[in-house]
């Protein structure tokens, strides 16, 4: 799990690598170490979570991320909001 103050941006994958500059900063990233696929064995990335140091790959859409980000977290029967 990534903790929610290190987050800088969730982009929808498909939509960001349209773009050439967009393709070569992952290929970049990529080839320099900072890519982390957690998209699973098929590796259908359809999202990133962009943090500092490194870019994350996620078979989740951005859009389920973005809601579960702003999501209470349930936690022992009681809801508790995380800064």
């Amino acid at each position: 799990m990534i903790p929610q103050k290190e987050i800088v941006l969730i982009g929808d994958l498909e939509n960001v690598t349209s773009s050439e500059t967009s393709r070569e900063f992952f290929s970049v990233s990529q080839e320099e170490g900072f890519i982390v696929d957690l998209s699973g064995k098929d590796n259908k990335a359809r999202s990133f979570i962009l943090t500092g140091e490194t870019i994350y790959y996620s078979m989740i859409n951005s859009k389920t991320l973005a809601d579960r980000l702003n999501r209470p977290i349930e936690k022992n029967n009681y809801l508790e909001n995380t800064p």
